[in-house]
């Protein structure tokens, strides 16, 4: 298992001064990554339900939230070893063109860094407002994700789908990484899991009960095998909360290392109380059996439609 930390994307501490120092700390206390999320406005009379927190407001820090893209640029200059992920761009805010060549040019001027998590939200407003029917989203998504990885991968490009076009062309720089940064699939339905091994590399998710955590990834495994695909090769991408305690919380949690327990407290400690944005995002290169670290998760589960 290898743990990243959330950069200040949301609320009155999202800062470019609080960005960089969060960014390298992490790098320096030897975390394997920096995680962002999107969110494009903050609906005042909102179609829909923030999912986790159902008949509620939408959480305040949403009407302050930096752009993912832009943020993880900012930092890259600035550090040379931790990795950069999206946990998760919304694919149907963009055209694959367009975020082909954003992604491309990022991996490039990080060295080859990035780690792609792509889904199709949850907001209706935020479709509303990017022009985009709500309805469809999961086939546009699929057709999204192929066009995307032609763009990155074939030397002259052209595809022609319902929903995108790509006149023949050449098409670059193409990605550092071959054959394109590690794609990972948010959301948790049936259909999130089957996308994730067939247009993905893997699987993007979090804040869900801990007890959840071992039969999803064994979901993937079985969806993985059923695609022909060898379950060892997937990433699994998985967000929590956590809070730093002195003492083992019961039998089935593993103490932390020393190290990392002093890590964690270093970086928990640059969050003000009480801010959603306290997010540690642990990352699995393989869908193997899931760890645990000895902190507490906030148990909140996300359900993304995906008609």
């Amino acid at each position: 298992m290898k743990l990243g930390v959330a950069l200040p994307m949301a609320g009155a501490w999202a800062t470019p001064e609080n960005q960089m120092r969060v960014a390298q700390t992490a790098e320096a206390l030897g975390y394997h990554s920096v995680w962002v999320f999107q969110r494009l406005l903050y609906a005042i009379q909102p179609k829909g339900d923030y999912p986790p927190m159902p008949g509620q407001p939408w959480p305040k820090a949403f009407e302050r939230v930096f752009d993912p893209i832009v943020s993880l640029a900012y930092v890259a200059g600035a550090t040379r070893r931790v990795r950069l992920g999206t946990s998760v761009l919304i694919m149907p805010y963009y055209t694959p063109i367009l975020l082909a060549k954003q992604l491309a040019t990022l991996d490039v001027v990080s060295g080859g860094r990035l780690d792609v998590g792509l889904g199709i939200g949850w907001s209706e407003d935020e479709y509303d407002a990017v022009g985009v029917p709500f309805r469809r989203r999961g086939r546009r998504a699929d057709e999204f994700l192929r066009c995307l990885k032609a763009i990155w991968t074939d030397d002259v490009v052209e595809f022609a789908g319902e929903f995108y076009q790509v006149p023949r062309s050449k098409i670059e720089p193409k990605p550092v990484q071959k054959p394109h940064p590690p794609i990972t699939i948010g959301g948790y339905s049936p259909v999130v899991i089957t996308r994730a091994v067939t247009l993905g590399d893997g699987f993007n998710g979090g804040n869900v009960p801990l007890d959840r955590v071992a039969p999803m990834v064994a979901e993937l495994g079985k969806a993985a095998i059923a695609a022909k695909r060898d379950p060892a090769t997937l990433h699994v991408v998985s967000r929590g909360t956590f809070h730093v305690h002195d003492t083992a919380q019961g039998p089935t949690r593993r103490p932390c290392g020393e190290r990392s327990t002093r890590s964690a407290r270093t970086l928990a400690g640059m969050w003000p109380p009480g801010s959603p944005s306290c997010s540690s995002r642990p990352t699995s290169s393989r869908a193997g059996p899931a760890s645990t670290a000895c902190c507490d998760t906030w148990r909140r589960w996300r359900l993304d439609a995906d008609p």
